[in-house]
């Protein structure tokens, strides 16, 4: 068989014993299979299966002859598309030998009787095909069409014939003929001196143009110069400038952390640092240390771990006092440490403890005993030494006096009590502590206006 892509051409059938097996039939054309041929055309318009008739398989030489003449159709035939269902492009058909003949055989290539009438037929309508703009063969309805839409034609170029001719002897007839030819000579070479000029001009134009041209160029050049300039200016100011808010950004950070560094500062310049760290206040009949009650009552029970923690921080308060007045004890040494401080003496080397548990031994007491003592001897040192500093008119006195070394006495009230726990009521040593707390306290205030009024 040959290409697929003729298989359009061809409607391939079968027969069985001289029996028709297909028909089709569509208007008034109507075609059945020949029972010895095993293919058949079909119309190039509608793709309907033919039946030709005997007289094309048998042409003599005139008859090709005259067929062989070209055909020039003046203007490109159009079907209707009411009429056409499917247009199908112009066969390109090939035999078994591959011979342009414009046709395939189909069936037993051996059978000379049966290839030969579909040759003739094939070359037929390759060389009717090939002379018009028509592809060959047709049907009967698609011919009647065709023939329609000539005749269409060719009555209208025969009408626009006819108009040509009235018209061209409207204009032979016409007396004015003549001098408008005249005038139309005139004008033309008018014009053609017009275009003369105007040629000249456009080429002075065009010389001017170029240089035009060279001059854009070159600014151009420099456009895109400067174009590259700015995009770096640009670039550079960008960075320039993020730079400069990063700097204004820093410099108002700094100016913001100066300020609050300054004002912390002034604040605590203005800040007395014992009073902040030391607050010395009271409690009822308690004197109290950073809310630390120093002392007992029968009617109000205070744990020995806070008396102790208040002793601690006694300590340190006295021992920072001494020191930042550059004042050194004779007898002792205060040794802060929390709920366990104690005093060292500084003759033997031993050590008296300013805490107790609730131990009612007598050893045990005496020994707290004799720190407490010992406590307010170093007291009495540093009341000496705030109370001989300036003149007899501004000299700074503590509101309690040591005296007996045990004892601390009430001037205005001439209250005397006394410092031990033992032999002594709880109420005596209460108050006895509570006026310790006192002087303390005056003492701070007044190391802070000395260091101030030293500043």
């Amino acid at each position: 068989m040959g290409s697929p892509q003729y298989w359009s051409n061809f409607y391939t059938g079968s027969y069985d014993h001289g029996e028709v097996l297909h028909s089709h039939k569509q208007g008034t054309t109507t075609w059945k299979m020949d029972p010895r041929v095993t293919a058949n055309f079909v119309c190039q318009r509608c793709l309907q299966p033919l039946q030709l008739d005997q007289s094309f398989l048998l042409l003599n030489e005139h008859v090709l002859a005259e067929l062989a003449l070209p055909i020039y159709p003046e203007e490109e035939l159009e079907f209707d598309s009411t009429c056409v269902n499917k247009y199908v492009g112009p066969p390109q058909l090939f035999d078994s030998g591959h011979q342009p003949h414009g046709f395939m055989l189909v069936g037993d290539s051996s059978d000379v009787e049966k290839t030969q009438p579909m040759k003739v037929a094939t070359g037929l309508f390759d060389l009717v095909s090939c002379n018009s703009d028509v592809d060959h063969p047709l049907c009967e309805l698609c011919t009647d069409s065709l023939l329609d839409l000539m005749d269409t034609s060719l009555s209208r170029t025969q009408k626009q014939a006819h108009m040509y001719t009235q018209l061209l002897k409207t204009l032979n007839d016409s007396p004015q003929n003549q001098q408008t030819v005249v005038q139309l000579e005139e004008e033309l070479s008018k014009l053609e001196e017009e275009e003369k000029r105007l040629i000249a001009e456009l080429a002075q134009v065009e010389k001017e143009q170029a240089k035009a041209q060279e001059v854009l160029a070159e600014h151009q050049q420099v456009q895109a110069r400067l174009r590259n300039e700015e995009e770096r200016f640009w670039r550079e100011y960008c960075t320039h400038k993020s730079q400069v808010m990063h700097m204004e950004e820093e410099n108002h950070s700094l100016k913001s952390q100066l300020s609050y560094t300054q004002t912390q500062l002034e604040k605590l310049k203005h800040t007395n640092v014992f009073n902040a760290t030391f607050h010395i206040w009271y409690s009822g009949h308690f004197g109290t240390i950073n809310n630390l009650r120093l002392g007992r009552l029968p009617t109000s029970s205070v744990s020995w771990n806070e008396i102790n923690a208040a002793w601690g921080q006694t300590t340190l308060l006295l021992a920072s006092l001494a020191r930042k007045i550059g004042l050194n004890f004779k007898r002792y040494k205060l040794v802060p440490y929390g709920d366990q401080s104690y005093i060292e003496v500084l003759d033997n080397s031993g050590n008296l403890p300013l805490y107790n548990y609730g131990s009612f031994r007598l050893f045990v007491n005496a020994k707290y005993d004799a720190a407490m003592v010992a406590f307010l001897e170093c007291l009495s040192e540093f009341q000496q030494y705030v109370e001989g500093q300036g003149g007899q008119a501004d000299r700074f006195y503590l509101p309690y006096k040591v005296v007996n070394k045990a004892y601390i006495e009430d001037s205005s009230s001439e209250i005397t009590c006394c410092i031990k726990v033992q032999f002594t009521s709880a109420e005596e040593w209460t108050k006895a502590l509570k006026f310790v707390l006192t002087n303390l306290k005056w003492g701070l205030t007044w190391v802070s206006c000395d260091c101030f009024s030293n500043t």
